[in-house]
């Protein structure tokens, strides 16, 4: 990593986030970004996301992960979720590797490198009535147990305006500084895992716990624009009742610090992540979370 080198334009130096901007992200957990992405960029992302969808591939992961989120056209008219996009399709890769996105990232975190951790591309079907549409109340650091830091974050991208009539992403306002109630194992599994009410309930006394009310904050997200929250900022979103489908990527991105630890659970396993079964390891037989072939750097600060 030492060797690479990553620069900003004086227009894309622009659109790093203020002092001001940065404090709100510490304040709050969450953080609207300025317009990063053109619209020749945005287009690029329908059209490679419908040649992802119609099956090109640049290369496909060497194993198959336990936990993966893979749709394919047998799964129907559901939520898609699809992960390590930035690993099979460069047409995805390309846009996503744009180092504003890891400089702005890095600005937020207050950390030198970003790297990518995750990558999820999502397509919300314009059916108002679909389950699988409804994101319960989550924090993504859950499950990310197995990573050291707790500065990790997440960019969301939408490829198009995304108001609320779309499904869009919806904050807990400042959860992310809230203390945790005394909580089971199962906040390792997945949303898609877990019962929505137990969900709701859980957001709702880590909220009396805290002394504080729950404050959900839709954020209206221009074309081009992102929504950065901070890993334990609670998130979710609603149906999609628009007559278009939402279209979007979860960049979930690490700080240059992360790394695999072990998380025992009460079962006497260790908590894990999808690239433990995919990623190099280390010296000390550790999963190597810094495998440039699926963690790039997308920022480094030298």
């Amino acid at each position: 990593m030492s060797g690479l080198e990553f620069t900003l334009s004086e227009e894309e130096i622009a659109l790093l986030p203020s002092d001001e901007d940065v404090a709100f992200y510490a304040e709050h957990g969450w953080y609207l970004s300025k317009k990063l992405l053109t619209d020749d960029e945005t287009d690029e992302l329908v059209n490679a996301s419908e040649r992802y969808y119609a099956g090109e591939r640049d290369r496909t992961l060497p194993v198959r992960p336990p936990k993966l989120a893979y749709w394919d056209p047998s799964k129907g008219e559901v939520q898609r979720h699809n992960d390590y996009v930035h690993y099979e399709h460069d047409g995805l890769a390309k846009i996503l590797r744009k180092p504003l996105i890891g400089a702005v990232a890095a600005r937020l975190a207050q950390v030198e490198e970003i790297r990518i951790f995750q990558s999820t591309l999502i397509y919300k079907p314009p059916v108002a009535g679909e389950p699988s549409n409804i994101v319960p109340w989550h924090f993504d650091k859950h499950y990310w147990s197995s990573s050291s830091s707790e500065r990790m974050l997440t960019a969301f991208i939408p490829f198009h305006d995304c108001p609320p009539e779309m499904g869009t992403i919806t904050m807990v306002d400042g959860s992310h500084r809230w203390r945790e109630i005394g909580s089971d194992d199962t906040v390792v599994r997945h949303f898609a895992e877990r019962d929505r009410s137990q969900l709701e309930q859980m957001l709702t006394e880590n909220a009396e716990y805290n002394g504080v009310e729950v404050v959900k904050v839709p954020i209206t997200i221009p074309r081009g624009h992102m929504n950065f929250h901070h890993c334990k900022t609670y998130h979710g979103s609603g149906a999609n009742v628009s007559d278009r489908p939402r279209r979007a990527i979860s960049l979930h991105l690490q700080d240059g610090g992360n790394s695999y630890r072990e998380f025992p659970l009460s079962d006497g396993s260790l908590a894990s992540y999808n690239h433990d079964a995919v990623v190099r390891r280390t010296s000390d037989g550790r999963p190597d979370y810094a495998d440039p072939d699926f963690c790039p750097t997308l920022w480094a600060d030298r």
